[in-house]
């Protein structure tokens, strides 16, 4: 026995903790969260949340889950949909109504649930999540085209099933409440329509208080907050959970209202998801029953056969027809489709609800969801590497560098990277830092690079390097230091910590953050410097005529080797700990002076070595 507070961190350390523990391990953080939340409850009995938290859970759980709806619907932007494709236009217009279908028809037929059950779950179902498939997509390194269908389609339907979830469950309790279907379809019409307006006024609300200054910016986040749990309140007085719709319909409206503190906003959303997320799934997991996990028998296994064999590539086939997709990328994209701790979160919510109806067999949803998220995470993991590598899809592109860090060296070595025809991307904060890059046609990122919309919106998977160059060091460290287990720790750079290339004994430690770009370590502003001085970027092609020590000889007075291009694209970067040495077909890249390189042109070298960008 022990008192609510230690259940509370009890709960927070084992859901974060897994969350943490995955990433760290580069593993599903689903299956982490699962395994600890069976073994804190059921196995060990260390938290027992219907007995710790009582008729409080519910509650809980409700307000958890409206939070996670409303960042779902605050990740839908339909800027960056009109932006994706006509592809994912059809599977969110087409796909996403079929997968419910194909879902709701799986879950009565072949799990053998009623049709008000099967019609919320198979909602639930159409979740694929983003969480769950920018790893796969990463770790797969597919082919631009599906790469980029699959995660807007996550993006996309995260909030679109989970919409479909609640429109099943309103119909189902209206008409479990009312007993005439004539009477319970005017009061849901009349219902939904009262929570769809209210979340479209209180988005257009909170927007216009907004950007008209009346909210204080150290307000703005706890006043959302509030805000989203008023919205959801509000409606459910009237229709029981159509707080639900209310709140992602606010989120949608809020998310696609251009606000300038919209970056403050998701941070608030990011943060909180992980640890409702977190926290939802942990209290689930901790309270299966094991009396029903034993009733799944081959009907459950059957109906996850099913879901991934049938329903999944039946909804992709039909509304991908007559699409610019060739026939190997429908089928990748029909069969990749994990979910995640989402589904399982709104599941159990579910479950609760309908069970209240006096529907008993929604008490088998949590498991028949857990079920089949532990299936699609751990099989579409093994296995989607190989089934692209067998349909083609493997993306044949060279591995590009993504650059943090907008500058006038940054925007000369992004140049001299495109004429190369390495794929490169510059990310910044700021606007008016990106713009010299943006007139020279340079692909640029406006946003946070750490913040989880630059994670849905960069196809990551299109570059092996990331050199962290803005002149704040600390950063550069943290950027490394977040991307190091995703690319290697191998292969994320930094610039000099000090103008010289030496130690700073104040400074960070050097075991923080990543591998310190040229010989020499020059930092930002002496790399800055040169640039105004004339230094420019140039290429050497090696031979067996014209060698690495030859290079080395024939070099400008003062150049720097920054990079060794091997002939299969990959690239080899001078650190403070070494140097590459070439070999004939690599083709070198090196900062050096601009008069250094006009006078190793005028002796002869120029076509052996100092090529200009």
């Amino acid at each position: 026995m022990h008192s609510l507070v230690v259940t509370f961190a009890l709960i927070g350390v084992i859901g974060v903790g897994s969350q943490w523990l995955a990433w760290r391990l580069r593993l599903p953080a689903i299956v982490l969260m699962l395994v600890a939340g069976v073994l804190a409850g059921p196995v060990f009995h260390l938290i027992d949340p219907e007995h710790d938290f009582g008729e409080a859970l519910g509650p809980m759980v409700s307000v958890a889950v409206a939070l996670i709806l409303f960042e779902g619907g605050l990740t839908l932007n339909f800027k960056g949909l009109s932006d994706a494709g006509g592809a994912v236009k059809r599977l969110v217009f087409l796909g996403a109504p079929l997968g419910w279908i194909t879902g709701t028809l799986a879950a009565h037929y072949v799990a053998g649930l009623s049709w008000p059950v099967a019609a919320v779950f198979g909602g639930i179902l159409v979740v694929t999540g983003p969480t769950v498939v920018m790893p796969l997509l990463r770790q797969a390194k597919l082919a631009p085209r599906p790469a980029s269908v699959l995660r807007w389609e996550a993006i996309v339907n995260d909030s679109v099933g989970a919409l479909f979830a609640v429109l099943a469950y309103e119909i189902a309790a209206t008409a479990q409440k009312t007993g005439d279907i004539s009477n319970a379809a005017g009061h849901l019409i009349i219902g939904i329509l009262a929570a769809g307006f209210l979340g479209y006024f209180a988005g257009r609300g909170l927007a216009a208080l907004f950007r008209g200054g009346l909210v204080p910016e150290y307000m703005k986040v706890p006043v959302l907050f509030v805000s989203v749990i008023a919205a959801f309140a509000a409606p459910n007085q009237f229709l029981d959970e159509s707080g639900l719709l209310t709140v992602t319909i606010m989120g949608i409206v809020l998310g696609n209202s251009s606000l300038p503190s919209f970056n403050e906003l998701l941070r608030f959303k990011e943060h909180i998801t992980v640890l409702l997320v977190s926290g939802v799934f942990v209290i689930l997991a901790a309270t299966l029953d094991s009396s029903v996990v034993a009733q799944l028998d081959w009907r459950a296994a059957a109906f996850v056969a099913v879901i991934m064999l049938v329903a999944r590539p039946v909804a992709i086939w039909l509304s991908l027809l007559g699409s610019s997709l060739e026939t190997n990328e429908k089928m990748l994209i029909a069969w990749i489709a994990p979910r995640g701790v989402v589904a399982v979160a709104i599941s159990g919510f579910f479950a609760t609800k309908l069970t209240e109806l006096g529907m008993e067999d929604a008490g088998a949803l949590a498991p028949l969801a857990f079920a089949i998220v532990a299936a699609t995470v751990v099989i579409h993991g093994f296995t989607v590497s190989k089934v692209a590598k067998k349909l083609g899809l493997v993306s044949t592109e060279r591995p590009g560098v993504l650059i943090v860090g907008a500058s006038k060296w940054t925007a000369e070595l992004a140049k001299a990277l495109k004429d190369l025809e390495i794929p490169v991307l510059v990310a910044d904060k700021s606007w008016r830092r990106l713009k010299p890059l943006r007139l020279q046609d340079t692909p640029t990122y406006y946003g946070e690079i750490l913040s989880e919309t630059a994670e849905h919106t960069i196809n990551l998977d299109r570059f092996g390097y990331i050199i962290a160059a803005t002149e704040n060091d600390a950063y550069n460290a943290l950027i490394c230091t977040d991307f190091g287990p995703e690319f290697g720790r191998n292969n994320v750079f930094q610039l000099g910590r000090t103008e010289d290339g030496g130690d700073d004994p104040r400074g960070l430690p050097p075991t923080i953050g990543g591998r310190m770009l040229f010989n020499s370590g020059n930092g930002y502003f002496k790399l800055e410097r040169r640039i105004r001085e004339g230094w420019v970027f140039t290429r050497t092609k090696l031979s067996t005529e014209f060698s690495f020590d030859d290079y080395l000889n024939a070099r400008a007075d003062g150049a720097e080797l920054l990079m060794d291009i091997k002939q299969d694209g990959s690239l080899t970067f001078s650190t403070v700990s070494g140097r590459p040495k070439g070999h004939p077909g690599n083709i070198l890249l090196s900062f050096a002076p601009q008069k250094a390189v006009h006078e190793e042109t005028e002796r002869g070298n120029g076509s052996k070595e100092a090529e200009a960008l």
